[in-house]
């Protein structure tokens, strides 16, 4: 068989002069495995470092102070209240004129009433003529043409307008011209109320009106006063 010569063996040196000394961690670190493990020597272990104390916990962020640009909340405007009720306007007064007249007379104390009206420049579609006895003339003229015509003169509203006392239609004109040439005192009393509420500005009333239109107008035959 061959004969192999034996290896030299192999001294560790120490270091020469000017060469510092391997400290012990460095000659562990020669002999520790390469897969960078600390060393099996029980004794070359070292304690782990300390874990680095949590500092206080930083305190909870505070409002910023309002600036002073900012506004602040809204402010409740309070819900009005129920609206205060206005008074109703006062009715306009009414002047009443008397014109004593006998039921003879009454149509044509009435007809000079309606002329000195247009004279003074009062509209004639302004100006209605009622009857408490027989029908006026002019009435009973315009009804001649029909019913149809005589009510479309009412609507029309461009002339005198002659009717009953008794009228149911609801019609309001500035100046009533009541004729009283007949009747009872009570239907001349019911008249004059009619007129007074169909009248605007002014009423006429024409004829003997009687105790009872007497006390309703408040003032003797031929005084004006207001209603």
């Amino acid at each position: 068989m061959p004969v192999f010569p034996e290896e030299p063996e192999i001294h560790e040196s120490l270091p020469g002069p000017g060469v510092p000394f391997p400290r012990e961690s460095d000659a562990q670190a020669l002999h520790a495995p390469a897969t960078g493990g600390a060393p099996a020597t029980a004794s070359t272990t070292t304690a782990a470092a300390p874990l680095p104390v949590p500092g206080p916990r930083p305190a909870p962020p505070r409002a910023a102070p309002p600036r002073a640009d900012r506004q602040g909340p809204p402010r409740l405007i309070p819900k009005p209240g129920p609206a205060l009720r206005r008074p109703a306007p006062a009715a306009p007064q009414v002047e009443v004129q008397r014109i004593a007249a006998t039921p003879a007379q009454a149509l044509e104390r009435a007809d000079d009433a309606v002329d000195r009206l247009l004279d003074s420049g009062r509209n004639p579609g302004d100006v209605l003529v009622l009857t408490v006895g027989e029908a006026h003339p002019w009435q009973q003229h315009e009804l001649s043409f029909g019913e149809e015509r005589y009510w479309a003169q009412l609507t029309e509203g461009g002339d005198v307008f002659y009717a009953d006392a008794a009228l149911t239609r609801p019609v309001r004109r500035e100046v009533v011209v009541l004729v009283v040439n007949g009747g009872s005192a009570a239907r001349a009393a019911e008249a004059y109320g009619a007129a007074l509420g169909r009248a605007t500005a002014l009423l006429v009333v024409c004829g003997e009106a009687g105790p009872a239109v007497v006390a309703a107008a408040g003032a003797a035959p031929g005084r004006p006063v207001k209603a």
